[in-house]
């Protein structure tokens, strides 16, 4: 079985990156995303705080087409952290809806260890420092984090997907401590 997962991502202008005809160096980009073991999903930039109603609109527009295509043996799991949208009732009724489409784990709080997608974004930071000409303004920014995310590997994606069941024997080793994921 293989392992979709989500998560929220929040990049924010770099003030020593902004050339100085910009006025402000605040703002950032916040984009949701999944991936699983066959490909990597769509990057959907997030316009406003993303509430349960918003974030409903991503499970059924983009949650629900990738997973019925990557599992349509309904053998899937779709990874999601507690936030606070996440657990909205809203959301908890869409997934029961669709319980024999995929599987939703239960997760626990405060649970990086098990979420592989902070590697990608990890990745997604050090290309967006890596390039030659940093962004200067909001909209470069997310054109720059989409071209990266199009182009990160399928070795890179797939190496961390096959790598949650190390992922879940370290955390249970480690007993609520901290692993080296």
């Amino acid at each position: 079985m293989a392992v979709a997962s989500m998560h929220l991502g929040v990049w924010s202008m770099d003030p020593s990156c902004l050339v100085t005809t910009v006025q402000a160096g605040c703002g950032g980009v916040m984009v949701w995303v999944m991936f699983s073991w066959h490909t990597l999903g769509s990057l959907v930039p997030i316009e406003h705080r993303l509430n349960a109603t918003a974030y409903l609109s991503i499970v059924s527009d983009h949650v629900h087409p990738f997973m019925t295509t990557m599992y349509p043996s309904s053998d899937g799991y779709f990874q999601q952290d507690n936030a606070p949208c996440h657990k909205a009732q809203i959301i908890s009724n869409w997934f029961l809806e669709h319980d024999n489409e995929f599987t939703v784990p239960k997760r626990p709080p405060q649970s990086p260890d098990l979420n592989p997608i902070e590697h990608l974004w990890d990745v997604v930071e050090r290309e967006l420092r890596a390039l030659d000409v940093h962004p200067t303004n909001l909209h470069q920014l997310q054109d720059a984090i989409l071209s990266i995310w199009a182009n990160i590997s399928k070795e890179c994606f797939q190496h961390l997907v096959e790598s949650m069941p190390r992922r879940i024997k370290a955390a249970l080793r480690a007993k609520g401590g901290q692993t080296q994921y």
